[in-house]
Order: C-alpha cells, then sequence, then structure tokens
C-alpha cells in the first residue's frame, strides 16, 4: 500500500513530532508538581535521554509513545509502509532493553511509562513514582 499523503505532506508531518516536551511530559511534569514532587531535572545527560530524571535516588523515568516502542495495549500496526516502519519500531525497542541494561549496570533505577498511562490512569502513575522515591 502506497503512503496517501504526498512526500512533501508527510515531511511535514513527521517535523512537527518532537523528542523533548510532548503533551504527555509536561502533562506527567504537572502532575509531578501538584502533588508537591520536586527534585527532577529534564534533559539530564544519561543513555537513551530519560524524560525526567531525579539524581539523588538515581531515577530515570522515560515516557514511551504507544505507537514509537509497540505498546502491548494499544499498539496498531501501521497500514502503510509496515517494513519501514516495523523495523524502526523494533529498533526502538532493542535501543530501549540496551538503555535499560546500561543504566542499571551504573545503579540506576529506571521507569517506563506508556503515552496511554499519563491518559488514562494519571495516579496509579504518580503512585508508582512515588514508591519509587522513598
Amino acid at each position: 500500500m502506497t503512503d496517501v499523503l504526498t512526500k512533501e505532506q508527510r515531511a511535514y508531518n513527521m517535523s512537527k513530532i518532537r523528542g523533548k516536551n510532548t503533551a504527555p511530559e509536561i502533562k506527567l511534569r504537572k502532575l509531578l508538581w501538584s502533588e508537591g514532587i520536586r527534585g527532577y531535572r529534564i534533559h539530564f545527560k544519561l543513555p537513551g535521554k530519560p524524560d525526567i530524571v531525579f539524581t539523588k535516588k538515581k531515577i530515570a523515568i522515560f515516557i514511551d509513545g504507544c505507537f514509537w516502542h509497540k505498546c502491548p495495549v494499544c499498539f496498531q500496526e501501521p497500514e502503510t509502509r509496515k517494513e519501514f516502519w516495523m523495523k524502526k519500531i523494533l529498533s526502538n525497542i532493542d535501543r530501549d532493553v540496551k538503555v535499560n541494561t546500561q543504566l542499571k549496570e551504573k545503579g540506576w533505577t529506571v521507569i517506563r511509562i506508556w503515552e496511554h498511562e499519563i491518559k488514562k490512569n494519571p495516579c496509579s502513575v504518580i503512585e508508582t513514582i512515588r514508591e519509587k522515591l522513598l
């Protein structure tokens, strides 16, 4: 199946996908702030570029997009360019595993949160983070 968008339209759409300060990241940071959870850093230099880092507790939090990291709950295979996208997504998953291993070997606790968890159950996400901080 061919792409339904022109090359220019697809390039424009892809250019709008951000790697930092995504809507789920901002929502989680606002939730943390409203719950009185402070002391985290963003854009802290660590393998994998965690979205939120609690440096004193050595906790790295990643917010994984459901499409980009193949969420087991809500991932839908792309209808166009399947081979290209699945190769990209599977390499993201492989990289996630390597990053988790690297950080754990350095004594870090890794928390991975799915994008849909922040939308559907933010209280549970905050509780998970709070438990790790204790």
